[in-house]
Parts: structure tokens; sequence; C-alpha cells
């Protein structure tokens, strides 16, 4: 899952992006409103995080815009303005959440939880052939074993669950999980296919990564003829 950052606070935005990737996000940062639409507009992201007090362009504006544009990512308001007309305004501008500072850590991951959560408590695991992503737990499963996989590996083995039989290509790899700001060299995403590939080896998996040529991957069922 990959997360927009709206924060001009650079140290609280480069722990809020550390606590992020450490629970197994994807995360990019930008330090006001104007860049918060630039990324938004050329992005792919699962949530928001959006500050208020922002230069260029003030949060509250950006979340308007982005509504007008009828763009419904999960937007969680993270300010220091938390005076109930304050939230009743964010709220009423297509927030999904208002989370006042200074936070626990853990209310932030819990409140990012629950705006992006589906509303089936099942979509919580995702069932391809005979092997299970817990996405609570990390663990990718068959009925051979487990392995607790790391950052990007589980992020790379959710988006070829959430499409099976669907090619991704290398770049959208680098654009959903690393983000088109890495500095990460392509073959990365080689590297992380490999990986993947020994840990459903391992687990006598009945599904497997196909590469099709100058296209991409996809996660495909061996029993499909």
């Amino acid at each position: 899952m990959r997360i927009l950052l709206a924060e001009d606070e650079r140290a609280l935005s480069k722990a809020v992006i550390k606590l992020l990737e450490k629970n197994n996000y994807s995360a990019d940062a930008v330090f006001d409103g104007e860049e918060a639409l630039i990324y938004l507009d050329t992005g792919d992201y699962d949530a928001l995080i959006l500050d208020i007090m922002m230069p260029k362009m003030d949060g509250i504006t950006v979340l308007k815009t982005i509504r007008s544009k009828g763009n419904q990512i999960p937007v969680l308001m993270l300010t220091a303005k938390s005076e109930i007309e304050d939230r009743v305004l964010g709220l009423d501008s297509g927030a999904n959440d208002y989370l006042p500072k200074p936070f626990d850590t853990r209310e932030l991951l819990a409140r990012i939880r629950a705006i992006t959560r589906s509303k089936s408590e099942a979509d919580t695991k995702i069932t391809f052939g005979n092997i299970t992503l817990d996405r609570a737990t990390f663990e990718l499963s068959s009925p051979f074993g487990s392995f607790r996989l790391a950052n990007k590996e589980f992020q790379m083995m959710e988006y070829f669950l959430c499409n099976p039989h669907r090619i991704l290509s290398t770049e959208r790899f680098m654009e959903k999980i690393w983000g088109y700001d890495s500095e990460a060299e392509i073959n990365v995403v080689w590297v992380y296919i490999s990986y993947l590939r020994k840990k459903l080896t391992a687990l006598h998996a009945n599904v497997q990564i196909k590469a099709s040529r100058n296209a991409g991957y996809s996660l495909e069922d061996l029993n499909d003829k």
C-alpha cells in the first residue's frame, strides 16, 4: 500500500515516513499543497495524510480540489488545528478522518488502517491457488508452511495477488512500490521477483510468477490450462 504524506514540518515528515516504511507501507513525502496536487495527479496512492497549514496551498484547498476532480482517495487530516470548527471543516470538505497533533504513533497507524480498510474483514487475507497472504501479519502461507515477508516483498506479493493474471510492468512496480522519486535501479524489481519465486517454491505453491518478454510479470495458477 502506497501513501502520500503532505506535511511541511520536515522533522515530523521524516519520522512519519520512517514509521510507515517500518510498518510495510510505501510512502512519499511532499512539503506544500501545490506539490501534493502534482503527486496525486501523477502517482498512484492508496491514502493521503494531509496537513492543513502548508505553504503555497493549504490542506483544505488541496482536499476540496481533489474531491472536485472525483478523486476519492482516503484522506487523514493530520494537523495542529484541533478546534471543533476545524474538524468539522475538514470532514465537511471530504476528509475521512482527522487526527490532531501531537499524536501517538499507534493511533496514527490505527487510523490509517481504518480509512483504508475494506468493508469486508475477509479482505484481510488474500488467497490465490493454495497460497494466502495475511495483510495483518505479513505472512505468506500455504498448506506446507509460511514466511513472514519483508516490506517490499510483502508489497509486491500483495500487488500480484490483487491483480492475478494481469501483466505488471517493472516500471509499474517501481512507481507503485518504490515511488517515482526513488533512486533505486529498476533491476531491484527483478531481485525481489527472485526472492518471491524462491519462497513460492519452498511453499510448494501451485502458482508462479511468470515473465512475459518485454512486458512484465504476472501471477498465474499452474492448474489453469
